[in-house]
């Protein structure tokens, strides 16, 4: 496949298309701090193997995307929303389905409330009706106390520039996120070299995602999303444990739950790709 340069307000965002364009459209929204490389193409050949037209794209700070200094984001929650439209855009897509993971699961829930002429439908992975559980939010589990621990830290990161370091650091941060499923090592190895060696800055990728302002919906403007739902969860995700895609379920209309046994907040391990690639082919029939 090609990559291409889109324009997206002030910004390039850099992606990539697999399939006919005659196809009813797949718009991959990821997670925060993650180039489109963690939707491996093998995965993305498989949708558009089963007549889809998907596309996935690096969000500002990754890939080949526009970086901008680490600590110091240029652009806020809602031009990530903007982006994925200005993507749609770049590839004369109206209208798409959007297939979207934790973050990324965020921003597709924005644009089925503001934009909802642009939606076919929603596949929402791994993600919440309002966040990681706690204070204030005691309806819903927290996050495990190894997350915690580690969000909380004050530790450097490794020197980003260290290639060699800066993998296994990525590597290690995604063990925290496991579930019960045996890790594909190799895979992932190859995954996050990948990523390394795609993005600009790679120390702005693993920074200005969790400090953005500005996007998200109100919880309750759940009950606004007009578009069908398929909710997609981990039954083992440490970040967001299971009970947050149950309420997500409820709270929008009409969606339907689909357990994926095992799996951790993570982006669909091979474990899982038959039942996801089925439920998500199944899904996006309709539109």
């Amino acid at each position: 496949m090609t990559e291409r340069m889109i324009p997206a307000g002030d910004a390039q965002v850099c992606a990539e298309a697999f399939g006919s364009p005659d196809h009813p459209a797949i718009l991959l929204i990821g997670g925060a701090a993650a180039s489109m490389d963690y939707w491996e193409g093998e995965f993305c050949a498989r949708l558009a193997d089963a007549g889809r037209f998907v596309i996935r794209y690096d969000f500002r700070d990754t890939g080949r995307s526009t970086a901008y200094p680490a600590g110091a984001p240029g652009y806020t929650g809602d031009d990530l929303v903007s982006d994925a439209l200005a993507v749609l855009d770049g590839y004369g897509v109206a209208s798409a389905h959007l297939y979207a993971i934790s973050m990324g699961a965020g921003i597709a829930q924005q644009i089925a409330v503001d934009h909802p002429g642009r939606v076919l439908s929603l596949t929402l992975q791994s993600t919440s009706p309002t966040g990681p559980g706690g204070p204030g939010r005691d309806d819903l589990p927290p996050m495990s106390p190894q997350l915690a621990a580690m969000f909380a830290s004050e530790e450097p990161g490794p020197d980003w520039s260290d290639r060699g370091a800066s993998i296994e650091a990525l590597l290690e941060g995604l063990r925290l996120f496991d579930g019960d499923l045996p890790p594909d090592l190799a895979g992932e190895r190859d995954v996050a070299t990948r990523m390394y060696d795609r993005t600009t800055d790679v120390a702005a990728s693993q920074t200005n995602h969790w400090i953005l302002e500005g996007g998200g919906l109100e919880r309750h403007q759940l009950a606004d999303i007009t578009a069908p739902t398929l909710v997609l969860h981990g039954t083992a995700d440490p970040l967001l444990p299971f009970p947050h895609g149950e309420a997500l379920a409820r709270e929008i209309p009409g969606a339907r739950l689909v357990p994926l046994t095992g799996m951790g907040h993570q982006y669909p391990p091979r474990a899982v790709w038959d039942t996801v690639i089925a439920e998500v082919v199944a899904h996006t029939n309709r539109g």
